[in-house]
Formats: structure tokens, C-alpha cells, sequence
């Protein structure tokens, strides 16, 4: 059983979470113009995915998600960056879809990578590397399970509706294996803990 912040859930999908770091030598922004600028190439390689991935997302079977979470990299406005970095998370409520969104997140920075790499008049060229960070497999704990029927009349002893939603977390592991897991939360929205304004 995992308590995190959210009611309580019976399904849980499976995310993936990748680091992608570009690097270059770096440079002044005017004595070193001409020099590759990873924070260029990443521009080109997020628009390739922002835009591939809406396309499939659109007309997945089940719902899949995508996110740049984090962006970095840097050190000062009038220097080009030594290195660039994000952290995307992909989501779904199936194996082949996320895979499918995989593909997509590599074969869009390869296009991005690619595209600015032979575009570029001096030398050296960037280097990539794309690292997975994080996984969490999928599986579902049925509606009408011991374990769910349980916890809910447990949410109602306190004066609570429980409701069953899909969500990511560590239950993902047993359930995936086969194990009844759950989610109890402390009654605060499955989205809330994200918001800043929330404290959470």
C-alpha cells in the first residue's frame, strides 16, 4: 500500500523519464560566435517533439502524455552554454503507446540533433547522450479486489467519498507484478501537489 497525495486509485499507468544533455566547448557569446550553441539545437529538437508528439497523442488508443519538465544549462547571458539539458516525462495508460512516444522523443532529437549538427560551419559538433532516469512499469488492481473494497470503506469511516482514479506511483511495481496494490491519499487532488500556489 503507498499513501501519497491522492484519494485512492485501482489502475496505474506507467511513465518513463528521460535526461537528455547536449554539450559543446563552449565560447564568449561574440569572440567565439560561430561555435555550436547546444541551447539552439535543443530549441529545434523540443519543437520536433512538442510537435510529433501532439500528432500522436491525438489518436492514441489510450490517453499519453508528455511533458518537458525541466530545462538547464548556462552560465551566463553573454557565453554560449558548455552544455544543455532537459528532463521529459512520457505517460500512459498502456506498454504500446508509451513505447510509441519513446520512439518519437528519440527519432525527434535525432531529427533536431541531426538538422543543426550539418548545418553548422566549424567545429567540433555537439555530442549527445539521452539517459533514462526513471520507470515505473503498469498493471491494474480491479475495482471489485479485497484490497480496493477495503481501502475504500476504510476513506468512508472517515467521512469521505472515495473514488478510484489512474495515477503513478510506487504501487506501480507489485501491481505490476501481479501484487494488489493501492493508493491512499491524505484527500488533496491527484493534480494539486503540482501547483505552486498549493505549497505542496
Amino acid at each position: 500500500m503507498d499513501f501519497d497525495r491522492c484519494i485512492g486509485s485501482g489502475c496505474h499507468f506507467q511513465s518513463r523519464n528521460r535526461l537528455h544533455p547536449l554539450q559543446s566547448p563552449g565560447g564568449h557569446s561574440w569572440g567565439d560566435f560561430g561555435l555550436v550553441n547546444p541551447h539552439h539545437a535543443l530549441g529545434s529538437m523540443i519543437h520536433y517533439f512538442s510537435r510529433n508528439a501532439a500528432i500522436f497523442s491525438a489518436k492514441a488508443k489510450t490517453k499519453t502524455s508528455y511533458n518537458i519538465g525541466k530545462i538547464g544549462g548556462g552560465t551566463s547571458v553573454n557565453s554560449i552554454p558548455f552544455e544543455s539539458w532537459m528532463e521529459v516525462d512520457m505517460r500512459s495508460e498502456d506498454d504500446e503507446s508509451l513505447n510509441k512516444m519513446d520512439s518519437i522523443f528519440k527519432a525527434s532529437m535525432a531529427q533536431g540533433f541531426d538538422e543543426y549538427n550539418s548545418a553548422r560551419k566549424t567545429q567540433p559538433a555537439l555530442t549527445l547522450s539521452v539517459d533514462q532516469i526513471g520507470y515505473r512499469p503498469s498493471g491494474t488492481t480491479v475495482e471489485m479486489a479485497p484490497l480496493v473494497q477495503r481501502s475504500m470503506a476504510a476513506i468512508q469511516q472517515f467521512g469521505f467519498t472515495p473514488s478510484l482514479f489512474i495515477m503513478s506511483g510506487n504501487a506501480n511495481l507489485p501491481i505490476s507484478k501481479g501484487i494488489p496494490a493501492v493508493t491512499l491519499g491524505w484527500g488533496v487532488s491527484a493534480t494539486m501537489h503540482m501547483h505552486l500556489t498549493n505549497g505542496g
